[in-house]
């Protein structure tokens, strides 16, 4: 156990963290949690760094707790925000809660039998807390001074800040003392606009308690091109697949930009330090191969939504972007493309030219536009260029039976699928 604070520092997890708790880490297994509020139907990939972080704690010997917000994400967590969050209503905080539920049961172990992970939910305690009970047992140990203080409420006073939020801070430092008295945890992690409500439940816990409680966050960051993390032009990226599919999923680490490779393989994988280091050189040697990020977008695909999902993906993937022969992929990639390219479905494989394929996929409006196209070179037929423009469509053209795949140029695709 005592290497992993070097294995999460060589990582890039340690943004601050509070004094001994390397020694407090190396002494014996320990209870460590974090806190994710459902204000989405879904975690999103920045939410992946937490609970990755978790995983390393708990392969090192200790014990991982997902705290689920049933009841702070009734209040809403003013760290990071620059205005008051909009409060969700309890039917959409607890759907929330049970879909996010789901998807960490690949990303820990619950079948370990002393460390075996564990999904919790502050609702449990929290929404049947009485007010003046609360006010004197919690809020005693508060001064309003120091709250002031703490970055996540300094960075709204000119803004403005309700009471509701303002009081989060309370909520969060009394579910570590919860947890403390429950389960034993002394050791709360997260990123580092959590930093200050961690440091109020560790304070609690010493003042309620005369317990001994720790903190570890991780940076927040943005991509190298300056953009936020886990945000495309499409919006956000999400693990829940009917948010954003496997496919998109996989792309988006695909085109992790060079500069920001390393720091992701550290962060979102575990991969041995001497791989990285063997994928980091060919990269230098070699970035148009791009194999470190395609190791990147494979282990975290697979670990987010299993092996199977992740091949049929990269096989996709592989169709339209690499070296994979379309003549060799199976109906389950083109299921796959189909739901990411334009896709036409024709009743009949007979009697078909190419003109005519070409227009119906989308990629010429007209006969004579197709033909031109055609001519020109710039038609490919599952990937070979074709320039006869009386070719027609033959059986050995339907891939896996029912699939034609067509190209103008480097970029514009179209699917043709046989109906069943």
């Amino acid at each position: 156990m005592s290497d992993l604070f070097a294995e999460l520092e060589w990582r890039g997890f340690l943004h601050h963290a509070t004094q001994q708790i390397q020694h407090h880490l190396a002494e014996r297994p320990r209870t460590v949690y974090c806190g994710f509020d459902p204000t989405a139907p879904s975690f999103q990939v920045g939410n992946l760094m937490p609970l990755t972080l978790l995983r390393h704690f708990q392969l090192c010997g200790h014990k991982p707790i997902v705290l689920m917000g049933g009841g702070t994400g009734l209040i809403g967590d003013p760290s990071g925000k620059p205005t008051e969050r909009p409060l969700l209503s309890k039917e959409q905080i607890r759907d929330n809660v049970h879909r996010q539920r789901d998807q960490v049961a690949r990303l820990l172990d619950f079948d370990l039998k002393d460390r075996r992970a564990l999904v919790l939910n502050n609702a449990d305690w929290l929404v049947e807390q009485r007010l003046v009970d609360f006010l004197r047992d919690v809020g005693k140990h508060f001064t309003v001074n120091i709250m002031l203080q703490k970055e996540s409420v300094k960075a709204r006073l000119d803004a403005g800040i309700s009471y509701t939020e303002f009081s989060y801070m309370l909520l969060q430092a009394y579910d570590f003392l919860h947890l403390f008295r429950k389960e034993g945890c002394t050791v709360q992690v997260g990123g580092s606009d959590q930093w200050g409500n961690i440091t109020a439940g560790i304070d609690l816990i010493r003042r309620v308690e005369g317990g001994e409680a720790h903190g570890l966050v991780a940076p927040l960051f943005t991509t190298a091109a300056g953009a936020k993390f886990g945000k495309t032009e499409g919006g956000a990226i999400w693990l829940d697949p009917a948010l954003t599919s496997v496919y998109k999923f996989y792309q988006f680490w695909l085109n992790t930009d060079d500069r920001d490779t390393e720091r992701y393989l550290k962060l979102f994988t575990f991969l041995p330090r001497a791989e990285i280091d063997a994928l980091l050189a060919r990269l230098k040697a070699n970035p148009a191969a791009r194999e470190a990020q395609r190791a990147l977008a494979r282990d975290v695909t697979e670990r987010v939504h299993g092996p199977e999902a992740a091949a049929k993906v990269i096989r996709a993937s592989e169709v339209l972007f690499g070296d994979f022969d379309p003549h060799a992929a199976g109906d389950a990639e083109f299921d796959v493309l189909a739901q990411e390219l334009p896709t036409t479905t024709v009743a009949a494989r007979d009697g078909l030219t190419l003109v005519d394929a070409v227009i119906q996929a989308g990629l010429a409006k007209s006969k004579s536009e197709a033909r031109r196209a055609i001519e020109q070179g710039g038609i490919y037929v599952n990937q070979a260029r074709v320039k006869d423009v009386a070719r027609s469509i033959g059986g050995a053209d339907w891939l896996a039976g029912r699939n034609l795949l067509l190209r103008k140029g480097k970029k514009d695709y179209g699917l043709l699928r046989l109906g069943v």
